[in-house]
C-alpha cells in the first residue's frame, strides 16, 4: 500500500466516524503540498461510496482575511461531494459535523469544460466557461483536535476543511453585477459577524477560478461542465453552535440561508 493511500485511509476513517484528527503519525507526515494533493485524490476515491461523487471544488485562502486567519499565503483547493450540496432554506443536523463553521462566498457553475491551451487561464479567458453564479454558504468542518497544529499539506489532503455548501438561486451571466463590488454579509442569528467584497477574492473571483483551472491543468485535470466551484470566503470563518441560523447576503447576487438544528 503506498503512502498516499495509507494516509487517505486515516483521513477517511476519521471523517466517516466524525473523530477529531490528531497529528498524523511520523510515517504519515507529508513532505509538501504536492503530496497533499496526491493524498486528496486518493481520499476522493475512498469517500465516494459514503458521500457521493465529486460535483465540484472549493478554493480556500483566496482573501487576505482567510490567509491571515489560517497563516497560509496562497490558495488551496478541495473537493465537493454530491451529498454535501444543499439548497437555501435547508435544515441540517449540527451533530453531523465535528465542529461546523460557515463562510460567505460567491460560487460558479461551469457551462462547458475549461480545456487548457498553450497559454495559462486568466480571469478573462476562464469567464467564458461560466454558466451561472450563486450566493453560497460554504460549510466547513474543523475535524481536528487542534487545527492550528495541522500544516498546509495535511489540510489540503483532507479537502481543506470542506464539508459542503448551501446554494442560493442562480444568477445568469447576463444579469451579473460587478463581482468585485459585490458586498457580502455574514449574519448569524440576526447579528452581522463579518463583511467583505468580491474584490477580496484575489482581486476578483474569476482570478480564483483561473488559479484553480491552472492548478488542475498542471496535473492533467480539467474543470468540467456542470461542476460547482466555491471561489473563497469574503469573511473569516464563523464557527457555530447547535441551533444557529445562518444567512449570507451578497448584494446583487441574492441571499442564502440554513439552520443547524441540535
Amino acid at each position: 500500500m503506498d503512502k498516499a493511500l495509507a494516509i487517505a485511509e486515516i483521513l477517511a476513517y476519521a471523517r466517516r466516524n466524525r473523530s477529531p484528527l490528531s497529528v498524523l503519525p511520523p510515517e504519515a507526515v507529508l513532505r509538501d503540498e504536492t503530496e497533499g494533493y496526491w493524498v486528496q485524490d486518493a481520499l476522493h476515491d475512498l469517500l465516494a461510496p459514503d458521500f457521493g461523487t465529486q460535483v465540484g471544488h472549493k478554493i480556500g485562502c483566496t482573501s487576505p482575511v482567510m490567509q491571515q486567519y489560517l497563516g497560509i499565503p496562497h490558495p488551496c483547493a478541495g473537493g465537493l461531494y454530491m451529498s454535501g450540496v444543499h439548497a437555501t432554506g435547508a435544515s441540517l443536523r449540527y451533530g453531523n459535523y465535528v465542529h461546523v463553521g460557515v463562510e460567505c462566498e460567491i460560487a460558479v457553475r461551469l457551462g462547458r469544460d475549461a480545456v487548457p491551451s498553450d497559454d495559462p487561464f486568466t480571469a478573462e479567458t476562464i469567464a467564458s466557461s461560466i454558466e451561472a453564479y450563486y450566493p453560497v454558504i460554504e460549510i466547513v468542518d474543523d475535524r481536528y483536535a487542534d487545527w492550528r497544529s495541522m500544516d498546509a499539506p495535511t489540510l489540503i489532503a483532507d479537502d481543506f476543511f470542506a464539508a459542503g455548501c448551501v446554494l442560493g438561486a442562480p444568477v445568469a451571466r447576463a444579469r451579473l453585477p460587478d463581482l468585485a463590488s459585490v458586498i457580502g454579509r455574514a449574519v448569524i442569528n440576526g447579528v452581522e459577524v463579518g463583511r467583505g467584497t468580491g474584490a477580496d477574492v484575489l482581486g476578483h473571483p474569476h482570478h480564483a477560478l483561473a488559479w484553480l483551472a491552472n492548478h488542475l491543468a498542471a496535473s492533467g485535470k480539467v474543470l468540467l461542465a456542470g461542476e460547482f466551484v466555491l471561489t473563497g470566503s469574503l469573511v473569516q470563518t464563523a464557527w457555530l453552535n447547535a441551533g444557529d441560523h445562518v444567512r449570507m447576503e451578497l448584494l446583487g447576487l441574492g441571499s442564502v440561508e440554513v439552520d443547524f438544528k441540535s
